[in-house]
């Protein structure tokens, strides 16, 4: 299952690495000393993650370790007690969840959030909203700008369906499909956002072996195709160790490790926390 033509990781002065093919270039994404309290309880402390512009990244930990609570730090779904989120360069502080996503953060989530009883292509469309341009007027009297913007919603959303090979169930309920496919389609519309950083929470959960596999192989393509850097949180190590180029573990909030699967794979730290010390 592993991917072979991963890019080299180097390391740059910030402590962390970058995809050969980035160094140079703006990193997309930098946590600098990201933290948030919830009543005093500091679910995450002194985040520092560098990820660049077309990297494949995994942050994983055991359950409870806090990387769902960093997605939702990073959308603004929470805004952090402390730290700099720089996207691209440009300090989010302050921004709330749909100018994050116009900015270029997008993510699924662990459980399928998709609107069951809409088309495919309908739930497609709806992560188009922020991009249409015609006034509520325009929408109600169906005015030529509607009918234009419509049509181009519709050839963007089968494009990005024909992308991920599901263009032939662009008309069928979204909550008729098999697991797997849902999946997809949450990613499909992500993508449909334009972003620069798609985070991918659990993709490959609930998924067979061969759907694992070929949830790789989108991930890589979705990188190559649209050159943006995939986040993902995943509890398949196959599917960690075989795609992702650099990987943060994290434990109580805390990075634990940071490196590349080879560096994390023998990291006794790592090792202790997956599988417990030899004492316990």
């Amino acid at each position: 299952m592993e991917i072979k033509d991963k890019a080299k990781m180097i390391p740059i002065p910030s402590s962390g690495i970058l995809n050969e093919n980035d160094i140079g270039k703006q990193p997309i994404l930098e946590c600098i000393n990201l933290g948030i309290e919830f009543g005093g309880l500091k679910a995450v402390d002194n985040f520092n993650l560098t990820i660049g512009r077309t990297e494949i990244a995994g942050l994983i930990g055991p359950n409870g370790a806090g990387k769902t609570t960093i997605f939702n730090l990073l959308t603004k779904v929470y805004q952090p007690t402390h730290g700099t989120i720089l996207l691209d360069g440009k300090d989010t502080h302050n921004m709330n969840t749909v100018q994050v996503s116009r900015a270029g953060i997008a993510r699924t989530f662990q459980n399928i959030r998709l609107f069951s009883n809409m088309s495919v292509e309908d739930n497609v469309k709806v992560a188009m909203n922020n991009s249409m341009n015609y006034s509520l007027a325009e929408g109600i009297l169906r005015l030529p700008r509607y009918w234009g913007q419509e049509k181009k919603a519709h050839n963007k959303a089968i494009e990005l369906l024909d992308f991920m090979g599901m263009a032939d169930v662009a008309d069928v309920k979204a909550g008729s499909l098999p697991y797997g496919a849902q999946r997809r389609i949450e990613i499909v519309r992500a993508l449909a956002t334009d972003p620069k950083l798609l985070l991918l929470d659990e993709p490959a959960a609930g998924m067979n072996p061969s759907e694992t596999e070929e949830l790789m192989h989108n991930i890589k393509k979705i990188r190559d195709e649209f050159q943006i850097a995939v986040m993902l949180i995943e509890h398949d190590m196959n599917l960690v160790m075989g795609i992702c180029e650099g990987i943060c573990v994290i434990n109580f909030g805390k990075v634990l490790a940071k490196g590349t699967p080879e560096q994390i794979a023998s990291n006794p730290a790592v090792i202790e926390a997956y599988l417990g010390s030899s004492d316990d």
